[in-house]
């Protein structure tokens, strides 16, 4: 029996990078902390998995430390914005329903960015 191959990136040494916020949105400013917060995340490559939970795949910890950087410099006024890394694996593991329907976690993509 051959060797099942080895993946080219360990699922344990890759993490996910997790933004979780709740911002007000009740005045003008607000609503603009919030949109610029909001844009940030996408431009750095963010997705979106639910309304204000944004997260995105790095090769590794030390990969993430700059994005993570710019969102504590970015963070708006108001609020509350929680940053979690949790490994590929962990992330995998993770249980999705739309509805009572199971779907999957999201993937590591196909390609890396390199913004």
């Amino acid at each position: 029996m051959g060797r099942k191959p080895r993946p080219a990136m360990s699922e344990y040494a890759s993490v996910w990078l997790i933004a979780m916020f709740d911002l007000p949105v009740k005045e003008r400013e607000e609503k603009r902390d919030y949109r610029q917060f909001h844009d940030l995340l996408i431009s750095e490559g963010f997705l979106r998995l639910q309304f204000s939970i944004y997260a995105r795949y790095f090769q590794s910890e030390e990969a993430s430390e700059a994005r993570r950087h710019r969102l504590r410099v970015n963070l708006p006024p108001g609020g509350q914005v929680r940053l979690l890394s949790v490994t590929d694996h962990q992330f995998g593991k993770m249980e999705v329903f739309h509805g009572k329907l199971r779907a999957e976690p999201e993937r590591m993509p196909e390609q890396l960015s390199l913004f």
